[in-house]
């Protein structure tokens, strides 16, 4: 995967009656053939996408529209299509290009990003702005590693860097799932937290009183990132390592009390018939990432895999699942 290889300023404004909005485009091109899986990617963050696909325009438009049709267009490459998503300047796009990157990771996507709307001098310091201390359930509190944060009696701060990784906490995913950590998270577990991102749920369950948590992720600037958080957290119970899913997990030392998997539905449904294996008979595995429109595909997976929902979640158009075997 190309990863911002291209870093263009430009500003896309929207004028509405004098006011003006500011609009960071991420722009996802990807050979033809992967173009639906794009598509059902890039609408997990908004269903207003920008979507390029000239590959029709020899047979379908040439012949009759041939001289209208800008030359630009004619002489574009039919062989890949390109989607488009807009952030407002008033959001953070952080979180979503990380989620982007993430996921076309995870979906071996031959993908080019390109980050339009931002200078590149600026990438690296212009989403903290919005990214501030955020409580999460009834003790996890996420604190951004440069900021000052006093907790409160029984509050557990989790100080993250998230670099260009997915898992800040502000996320509806990565929140449903602390949520459940908070619950099946037992003293002195077993966890295994499969596209750990920032590495954030594992050091969320080591805080909350796991005695070892392994983390792995197909992305190697995930697993760089997740790393250099564990290392600032001092937890020794804590390790990261790249796998592409269940592939490369370790099984030293036994089965897993706790599973996590913040991805998404499809991932899910592809790991759901092996992840058993890495499980006790009476282990918990916390499923999100899960667009609510999905939840009944991810949930009949499940079921038809002798897995039973114990706990579900919702949060905005996002659901979490807590299951177990039957």
């Amino acid at each position: 995967m190309a990863d911002l290889e291209k870093m263009i300023d430009e500003d896309y404004v929207c004028e509405d009656y004098g006011d003006v909005m500011i609009w960071t485009q991420i722009k996802v091109t990807v050979p033809l053939r992967e173009l639906d899986a794009l598509v059902a990617l890039m609408s997990m963050i908004n269903n207003n996408l920008m979507i390029e696909d000239y590959s029709d325009i020899d047979t379908n438009l040439k012949t009759c529209y041939g001289d209208l049709i800008d030359e630009k267009i004619l002489n574009a490459n039919k062989d890949v299509a390109s989607v488009s998503v807009f952030i407002p300047s008033d959001r953070s796009y952080m979180d979503d290009l990380a989620y982007i990157r993430q996921r076309i990771a995870e979906l071996d996507l031959h993908a080019e990003i390109e980050l339009v709307g931002v200078n590149e001098e600026d990438w690296a310091n212009s989403w903290k702005q919005y990214y501030k201390p955020v409580k999460i359930g009834e003790k996890i509190v996420i604190c951004p590693a440069w900021e000052r944060y006093t907790p409160a009696e029984g509050e557990i701060v989790i100080r993250m860097d998230p670099g260009m990784a997915f898992g800040t906490g502000t996320h509806e995913t990565t929140r449903l799932v602390i949520r459940l950590l908070e619950k099946y998270t037992r003293a002195g577990c077993r966890m295994l937290d499969v596209g750990t991102g920032t590495g954030i749920l594992a050091i969320c369950a080591s805080r909350l009183g796991a005695e070892l948590c392994r983390a792995y992720d197909i992305d190697p600037t995930a697993v760089r990132v997740a790393r250099e958080n564990i290392k600032d957290s001092g937890l020794e119970n804590v390790t990261c390592d790249q796998s592409d899913l269940l592939k490369q997990v370790s099984l030293e030392g036994g089965q897993y009390d706790l599973v996590c998997a913040n991805i998404v539905a499809d991932i899910i449904i592809r790991m759901t018939p092996n992840v058993g294996e890495y499980m006790k008979d009476d282990a918990v595995l916390l499923a999100s990432g899960i667009i609510a429109e999905r939840c009944d595909d991810v949930v009949a997976c499940f079921e038809a895999n002798g897995f039973k929902i114990v706990e579900k979640l919702t949060d905005n158009d996002w659901c979490g699942l807590a299951v177990m075997k039957a």
